[in-house]
């Protein structure tokens, strides 16, 4: 009786007695369930009344739940149905118990990750604590991301997104009300828990998607989902999220709040020299360059997330009616959003959605607020596929409106920037006029409008000299007139094989002879080039990157073997030469040297491993770096401009392709738009201001020099202003000038004065 009176008033005894001897305290466990049960009934119905005591018991039988799985089975559904269904009855303390003894059976596996995730996902958008509300968030996430860490969890992952997927689809009955005057008053009014619920999921599926944990199409319909949403909150997010853009406050306050790095370090001289304070002072830096860089980073869209979603045409499409039907709604922050996703998924699926050039049309003035943002958005909506008609009306709008004497200089050289843009990926958007009237804009005396025209004026050269008057289309395009080039969009030769592929053939054949592997199949080389180039591969899930592509080695750490030999350096240095006599020449020194160097090629050859094997995209790497070696050995060898010229142009397009992953597809900026701007002269406020700052912490016109660390403040003395002085000035002063004009006896005078004072003081 003692006994049981004892453990009975004392939990975390019996707790852990209870680890370790399960059996023979099975009888004070059963009264302390049976305890739990009668005191949980009275908490339904009056959850102030023995709380503390309740949040005990619970805390203690989810200690030692494991120990009796068969009477503890309905534990863990207790807890659940008591934070869904009374959670805002409940106090603070027992709301935070009762989460964190639910994770706890999850830590303790008595329970699953879906069926605590269950239990989370609601509670979310009820929390008003914002340190329960960051603990719930850091579970869920650390939950997904240790269930993904080895191999993807496609069950979990699947029961994650679909209650995702619930929690935007519960709002999206509910009318649209916009940002726009009363309107988003009404909105912050009308706040409900779907819109938090729709805001959450958003939050949840980008902070995964960031984190690498989530990489595929279903996690970007999600979010594409959400970009239709009725709230302008969630709408905000999720263009966000495609835009590659980061719209959370607790990032943008963690930025502006960087430490200064020369303050630590002299605080660091200053205090008693300690191991961890080096280790302290070491983590303070690394953290405030990465903050730093972070911040002066420029944003990039998320060209990964565009490229998987399901059926852009439609998106897109959605897009626009937002844009057309609740215009009066939105505010011009958010229809700018709108406008920036939907061009860029015109742009980078090559999408029609002609009715959005007549929409923004109406936003082509020069006093439009945010006109560069829309320019970039009119711009990056075009591609080559686009219909010519479409566009020709949004050109001359904006030669109408931004390039005439009546405006400034910047508004003339963002107007031919804006155009230039838009004939980059469609030249035949611009009428031979037109083009002739922007051309002259070279020669005026601003630099941005004339650096704007001159890129004008090199476009068309390069892709359509025919429509530029005869002195302005220069030598290599007029040349090319009178050789029979064509203009953009048509060829005169039929391509026949791909620049570059000779190389690739007799690098493979050399490599088969090597290994002896002549007699493999064809079909086992495909498969093993395609071998981590597939996406959406579950074996390939250590070697992704954090935004879901496969990272491609570099020059140096690349696994493609490209040959060193002597016969293959011979054999493209040979490919390299200019003519067929040069050629045989080498062939003939080379297979006197070596008998095992292959005979050099015809240039005018074909070869025929486009037309008996399928190009993998590993081929396709091996072929660029063969023509970067190859474009090597011809300048060391004393290859001319123009192969120089061919190295640097295929070392960029290396460079780039490993940047964007797509040259075709980069997106444009402001700055592209604005082009070079000098800076404006300041005015009379603003050089006072200067000014007086400059003259903060020092006293009105004088000069603290000979004062520092004085106790009556004096000046310097004329013996520290001598030591000090110039040795050009003290040469030049009149006492060393007398020195040098003395006559021997005043310098033996000088010199018997000078023993007699050292004898005298005895130095």
């Amino acid at each position: 009786m003692t006994r049981g009176v004892l453990l009975t008033a004392n939990l975390p005894q019996l707790q852990n007695l209870i680890k370790r001897d399960p059996s023979a305290y099975q009888e004070e466990f059963l009264q302390q369930w049976n305890h739990y049960n009668s005191v949980r009934e009275i908490f339904k119905t009056n959850p102030d009344e023995q709380a503390q005591h309740f949040r005990e018991l619970v805390t203690f039988i989810a200690q030692v739940s494991q120990c009796y799985p068969k009477h503890t089975k309905d534990f863990p559904s207790h807890i659940s149905s008591l934070l869904l269904e009374n959670y805002g009855t409940f106090s603070p303390d027992t709301r935070k118990t009762l989460v964190q003894n639910l994770v706890m059976l999850r830590n303790k596996n008595v329970i699953s990750s879906i069926e605590l995730l269950k239990s989370l996902f609601p509670l979310l958008p009820r929390t008003t604590s914002s340190t329960l509300r960051s603990f719930i968030r850091k579970t869920i996430l650390s939950d997904i991301r240790t269930a993904n860490m080895r191999s993807k969890n496609h069950k979990l992952n699947r029961a994650v997104q679909t209650m995702l997927f619930g929690m935007i689809e519960k709002g999206m009955d509910t009318e649209v009300v916009g940002d726009k005057g009363k309107t988003k008053a009404v909105a912050a009014q009308s706040g409900n828990h779907q819109s938090d619920d729709a805001m959450w999921a958003v939050v949840l599926t980008k902070e995964l998607w960031k984190k690498g944990v989530w990489s595929d199409a279903k996690t970007v319909s999600i979010v594409a989902l959400g970009c239709s949403h009725p709230v302008i909150k969630v709408q905000s997010a999720s263009i966000h999220f495609f835009l590659g853009e980061d719209d959370e406050d607790d990032d943008s306050e963690d930025e502006d709040d960087i430490p200064n790095v020369k303050a630590l370090q002299h605080r660091r001289e200053i205090n008693k020299k300690t191991r961890s304070g080096e280790k302290k002072l070491e983590k303070q830096v690394k953290a405030a360059k990465s903050k730093r860089k972070r911040k002066n980073q420029v944003t990039s869209a998320n060209f990964p997330a565009l490229q998987l979603l399901n059926d852009p045409q439609t998106f897109s499409e959605k897009l626009y009616d937002m844009l057309n039907r609740y215009d009066k709604r939105y505010s011009l922050e958010h229809k700018i959003l709108i406008m920036q996703l939907l061009s860029r998924v015109m742009g980078a699926h090559k999408l029609h959605v002609l009715s959005f050039y007549t929409y923004i049309m109406k936003f082509l003035t020069y006093h439009q607020l945010r006109i560069p943002s829309i320019l970039v958005a009119l711009a990056q909506s075009v591609h080559d596929f686009t219909p010519p008609d479409a566009l020709l009306p949004c050109v001359r709008k904006i030669a109408q409106e931004f390039v005439h004497p009546g405006v400034g200089s910047e508004v003339v050289a963002a107007g031919i920037n804006a155009i230039r843009e838009i004939c980059r990926r469609q030249p035949w958007a611009m009428e031979e006029d037109l083009l002739g009237d922007l051309v002259e804009y070279r020669k005026s005396k601003d630099k941005a409008v004339t650096s704007a025209a001159r890129g004008l004026l090199q476009l068309f050269r390069d892709v359509n000299p025919g429509m530029l008057k005869r002195r302005e289309r220069g030598k290599e395009a007029s040349m090319g007139l009178t050789t029979g080039a064509r203009p953009f969009g048509h060829s005169t030769d039929v391509a026949v094989d791909i620049e570059g592929l000779v190389l690739l053939e007799d690098h493979l054949k050399r490599l088969r002879e090597e290994d002896g592997a002549e007699g493999r199949d064809v079909d086992e080389d495909e498969e093993a080039g395609w071998d981590g180039w597939d996406v959406e591969s579950d074996s390939s899930d250590d070697d992704e990157s954090s935004d879901g592509w496969i990272s491609v080695a570099s020059d140096g750490d690349s696994d493609l073997e490209v040959s060193d030999s002597d016969d293959d350096e011979d054999g493209k240095a040979k490919k390299s030469m200019k003519g067929k006599e040069k050629a045989m020449n080498v062939d003939e020194e080379a297979m006197d040297d070596d008998d095992d160097v292959p005979t050099l090629l015809d240039p005018d050859r074909v070869s025929t491993l486009a037309t008996t094997k399928i190009l993998t995209p590993a081929d396709f790497a091996m072929l660029s770096d063969l023509r970067i070696q190859a474009a090597k050995e011809s300048v060391e060898r004393g290859g001319g401009s123009a192969t120089k010229r061919k190295l640097s142009q295929l070392e960029a397009d290396k460079k780039a392709r490993a940047q964007s992953g797509n040259m075709d597809d980069t997106f444009i900026s402001e700055n592209d738009i604005l082009g070079p701007r000098k800076k404006a002269k300041a005015d009379y406020a603003e050089r006072m201001a200067s000014i007086e700052k400059g003259r903060e912490g020092r006293e009105k016109f004088g000069s603290l020099k000979g004062k520092k660390n004085k106790a009556a403040p004096s000046s310097s003395t004329n013996k520290e202003k001598a030591r000090n002085k110039p040795l050009m000035m003290v040469i030049a002063s009149g006492a060393i000038r007398s020195k040098k004009k003395a006559s021997l006896r005043d310098k033996q005078k000088r010199l018997r004065a000078h023993i007699d004072k050292s004898k005298k003081t005895k130095h």
